[in-house]
């Protein structure tokens, strides 16, 4: 059995990308400090100090160090600007084959979550949507067909245009900003979630530089009502923080390829 280079190279990213999140990245950590703490016993803090850092980003309160200065950068939009001439929602994910829904795949939470925002600023503005979401997995239908598909039956918006050949941030802002461009299009409204709303405006300013966007972030995490709940382990709490470290991450490769 051959696999190839295409495969490997996906492989090995994959395996990257899982390493530096959490909770693989402290796993590592606390497992190096075991190994080394028979030579050196003081490197058994290292392994304390990644179980309570995992401990800590396991929690809703302690994943807002991580997620709160992301979500700061970009505020709610109050009034929408009267020159915009579209509307872009990016793609989160899909849950496939689901048996309600006649084994077709449907939006994750996330992407439902942008998709009805996106719904409503078209009835209150009347602008038309992009969507932008290739088949990173190798579905038969793309993100961009599943979220114009929603938008119909779920909120019955029509999505003017579908981005469909894009396979991450990056390109979704390359490839929808070439179809934009196409239509005259110059302005437009940038819909995701707060915490990857400043990776995806670096992603559209890195693509076109003359494209004025105005961001229109959603799911916003910080701004929730607190509780004792926020203060103890969950699996949230641990995704949340994940999430934030990925886009962080994010980020900071931008600036090293700058």
């Amino acid at each position: 059995m051959t696999i190839s280079l295409p495969v490997l190279l996906k492989l090995g990213s994959t395996l990257l990308s899982t390493a530096l999140l959490l909770p693989a990245n402290l796993l590592i950590l606390m497992a190096a400090g075991l190994y080394c703490q028979r030579r050196h016993p003081r490197a058994i803090w290292l392994c304390w100090s990644s179980l309570g850092l995992l401990l800590l980003f396991s929690t809703r309160a302690g994943a807002l160090l991580l997620v709160a200065p992301l979500e700061h950068q970009n505020p709610p939009l109050l009034t929408q600007p009267g020159d915009a001439q579209a509307i872009v929602v990016l793609a989160s994910g899909r849950l496939s084959n689901a048996p309600e829904a006649t084994a077709q795949d449907l939006p994750s939470a996330t992407e439902l979550a942008r998709l009805r925002y996106a719904a409503q600023l078209h009835r209150s503005s009347n602008l038309p949507i992009l969507v932008s979401g290739g088949n990173p997995d190798g579905d038969a239908e793309s993100e961009a067909a599943l979220m114009a598909r929603s938008l119909l039956d779920d909120f019955g918006v029509i999505a003017t245009w579908q981005e469909s050949l894009s396979n991450n941030t990056a390109e979704n802002a390359i490839y929808s900003t070439r179809i934009l461009h196409q239509a005259g299009v110059h302005r437009l409204l940038l819909v995701t979630d707060a915490i990857h709303m400043p990776r995806a405006l670096a992603s559209f300013h890195y693509a076109d530089a003359n494209m004025l966007i105005t961001p229109a972030p959603t799911m916003f995490f910080s701004t929730e009502r607190r509780s004792i709940n926020d203060f103890l382990p969950s699996g949230e709490g641990l995704r949340r923080s994940s999430y934030a470290v990925h886009e962080w991450i994010g980020m900071l490769w931008y600036r090293l390829r700058e």
